[in-house]
């Protein structure tokens, strides 16, 4: 027995194994769950989710039925997955704000914009919607092929057959294994417009398609940013990207204020989380335009912004809104859909809308055959039935006398078994005159019916004709002057981008910086005595800097790294506590000391010097460091880091050195760089001798050095006087030991 079952094992490479498995896991992802279908747009989730509704019948007119009873169904003959999948997945289709043209109606809690969860199955109900039924529209006539479900008890659809343009009306997303999709929505009408549009013209360009089409239709509505062209380059590739901005209105108030209301919000985003962001950021004053925000929605949106001052202009404050904040979101568009072979690829407009065509002429041709059978059945009935008023009484007699009357009315008359069986079953009542000529006139109805179908099957012309008639129905159904049907995101092409200097409205106000040597930083209220300063710090820390700024101000930090790091006063955090270590509002490394801290002045300039003295003059406008990273200004290494960013403020400069040796020379020796390592400033002949001190000073002023006693100037410092790039002279008499020339 081990023997045999030995022998039936198959020796396989796991790579090749899992590589296999996980294929086939892939590609049933990708078809099966996560890409909707070009023809109906439909996962096959939600295909069985209509299915089972209306084998149901659920139809609009229909009563309300528990959504659990609809899950229930769905897992138990079509879809073998878990009920929160199809449960999920009804509740999106219920959704007004997010499904254009939602095609289930639901009774009950199914989540709100907010975000708000639904309510669970047991407690919900639902039925169709009118475009449900519309997607379906046919099914029952053999126009779509049907395939066995997952255990062979029954059948579904492959695809549904209607001439709703779902995939472009509802759009989708889902991600599957490697790919994804993105599907906008549309406005029903528009895209039936563009339908009849590629039967006439199937070369029609994509521009000549958009012209028709205009772009999405969001079921929140929202404004549409970009122009035309962008949107034309979109869906002619299928990838691309759309600005959806918030609608808002200008509410005026008394004494000549305002306030702006957000109306409609962009597709996708969810309300209270957007408010919540706007608040969080008002709070951290990185919107300084705007005083407050209330969110006032009931079943309408309604999100109040009151603005900092009524002289602030509205557009630059929504500008200012729409950039730091989702008020203006990105939809990512990406149609990755199945095609009609069953395979996923993106495909631009004319495909989309090509393949949809295409298939509703096949459904169209499937349901003319099918009722051409109907109709062939029925004429071979009435013939028979003809039959007998002709012959009524030999009928009868052949009826009450014979034992086999089936066989002897076929042979008698030339019927088939289909006849006799329709003759046999003719109730007395029928044997009328009347119902003589009531199949009478009904051959005559089918006939002509027939003929008309026999044309259609035969001619194309005829055939565009009845499906640009279908999507004329839908579009008189969804037309843009009913309720569900109008255009609800606008297109703004003409919108500027209004640049806002955020710091030209931040309140100016004094504030006085304070770094530690542990590096936490904090902003007191006002301008305070700096030689009375009562502060308290953590346990083995202490005061490093402090300052006179105003609220407007940048605060740069240069670190032994050579990098600039700036940081907005505003942002400061209170000095009620030990403030905020710089650390985490900049990225400046664990064993990156701080070199100096001051009010940034972009008209002014600066020397930075190295350990070794090396240094060079940088304007303040390239010290600006635009993101956390910082901006390297000066060229170090770990045995010549930074030592000094010291303004320049006069046209000669001091250096001490721990050589004990002075140097003095003329600012103009020194030049202006943008980035690098610098110019020997002062020489020092030992690697362990390093920069003490720099100082800038007028000539016609003198020189001189602070102590704690005061002023000391030299009566004759010329001797120190050199060129750039000397050692000096040895220190002069009375000169601080600690080689600083402030104290």
């Amino acid at each position: 027995m081990v023997k045999e079952i030995i022998e039936k094992i198959d020796s396989q490479q796991l790579s090749d194994a899992l590589s296999t498995r996980y294929l086939s896991y892939a590609v049933s992802t990708i078809v099966s769950r996560a890409l909707p279908d070009v023809r109906d747009g439909l996962k096959p989730v939600h295909r069985r989710i209509l299915y089972s509704m209306l084998r149901q019948k659920l139809s609009p007119g229909a009563a309300f039925r528990k959504c659990a009873t609809v899950v229930g169904d769905v897992l138990g003959h079509y879809h073998p997955h878990g009920d929160s999948s199809v449960y999920d997945a009804m509740v999106r289709l219920a959704q007004d704000f997010s499904v254009r043209y939602p095609l289930i109606d639901g009774q009950g809690n199914f989540g709100n914009i907010d975000g708000d969860p639904q309510a669970a199955y047991r407690y919900t109900e639902s039925k169709m919607t009118e475009a449900a039924m519309l997607i379906m529209d046919g099914i029952d006539e053999d126009s779509v092929d049907m395939m066995p479900n997952f255990d062979g008890t029954t059948t579904e659809p492959v695809v549904m057959p209607g001439a709703f343009p779902n995939l472009l009306a509802n759009g989708g997303m889902g991600i599957a294994v490697g790919m994804a999709t993105n599907i906008p929505t549309h406005n029903v009408a528009e895209v039936c417009d563009a339908l009849s549009l590629m039967v006439d013209k199937p070369e029609s360009t994509t521009a000549q398609i958009m012209k028709k089409m205009i772009g999405p239709d969001f079921p929140t509505g929202g404004v549409l940013i970009d122009d035309f062209d962008t949107i034309v380059k979109n869906y002619e590739t299928g990838r691309g990207a759309f600005r959806i901005r918030c609608r808002y209105e200008i509410e005026e108030l008394e004494r000549g204020g305002y306030q702006v209301v957000i109306t409609e919000i962009p597709y996708g985003i969810i309300k209270s989380k957007m408010v919540e962001q706007i608040g969080e950021l008002i709070d951290a004053k990185k919107l300084p335009l705007i005083d407050d925000i209330v969110d006032e929605s009931t079943t309408d949106v309604r999100i109040v912004i009151t603005p900092k001052s009524r002289n602030i202009p509205a557009d630059k404050m929504m500008a200012h809104l729409f950039a730091m904040t989702d008020a203006e979101y990105k939809f990512n568009m990406n149609f990755n859909v199945i095609d009609s072979n069953g395979a996923p690829r993106v495909m631009g407009i004319r495909d989309v809308l090509l393949e949809f065509i295409a298939h509703q002429k096949n459904v169209l041709l499937r349901r003319t055959k099918w009722r051409l059978g109907n109709i062939d059945r029925r004429l071979e009935i009435l013939g028979g039935l003809l039959i007998v008023y002709l012959n009524l009484d030999r009928v009868i007699e052949i009826i009450r006398t014979e034992d086999d009357p089936k066989a002897v009315l076929m042979a008698e008359f030339s019927l088939t078994e289909i006849q006799v069986e329709s003759i046999l079953n003719t109730r007395l009542r029928a044997l009328r005159k009347l119902e003589e000529m009531e199949i009478r006139r009904e051959d005559k109805e089918l006939r002509a019916e027939r003929e008309k179908l026999l044309a259609l099957l035969g001619d194309p012309e005829i055939q565009n004709a009845q499906i640009k008639a279908w999507f004329a129905d839908i579009k008189k159904q969804y037309d843009k002057k009913t309720t569900l049907g109008r255009r609800r995101t606008t297109w703004a092409p003409s919108t500027e981008n209004i640049v806002v200097d955020a710091e030209e409205f931040i309140e100016k106000e004094p504030i006085t910086i304070i770094l530690s040597t542990m590096g936490w930083i904090r902003a007191a209220r006002g301008h305070l005595d700096l030689n009375a300063l009562d502060l308290k710090f953590k346990e083995g820390d202490e005061l490093r800097y402090a300052f006179h700024a105003m609220t407007n101000d940048k605060i740069n930090l240069f670190g032994s790294s050579g990098r600039m790091f700036t940081l907005g006063a505003n942002d400061l955090p209170s000095a009620r506590g030990f403030g905020e270590s710089v650390r985490m509002m900049a990225d400046i490394g664990a064993e990156e000391s701080i070199v100096n801290a001051f009010v940034l002045n972009t008209a002014t300039k600066y020397l930075v010097v190295s350990r070794h003295g090396n240094g060079f003059i940088v304007a303040g406008e390239n010290c600006v460091a635009q993101t956390r990273t910082g901006k390297q200004v000066m060229n170090v290494d770990d045995k010549n880091p930074a030592a000094f960013c010291v303004p320049v403020t006069g046209d000669t400069i001091a250096m001490s050195g721990s050589n004990d040796k002075i140097l003095i020379f003329a600012t103009a020796e020194v030049p202006e760089m943008i980035r690098g390592k610098g110019v020997i400033l002062q020489k020092y002949n030992a690697e362990r001798t390093y920069v003490l001190d720099v100082m800038f000073f007028n000539a016609a002023d003198g020189f001189g050095w602070t102590t704690g006693r005061g002023t000391t100037k030299l009566d004759d410092w010329k001797p120190w006087v050199g060129k750039r790039a000397t050692q000096g002279r040895t220190i002069p008499v009375g000169f601080p030991r600690s080689g600083k020339f402030g104290k």
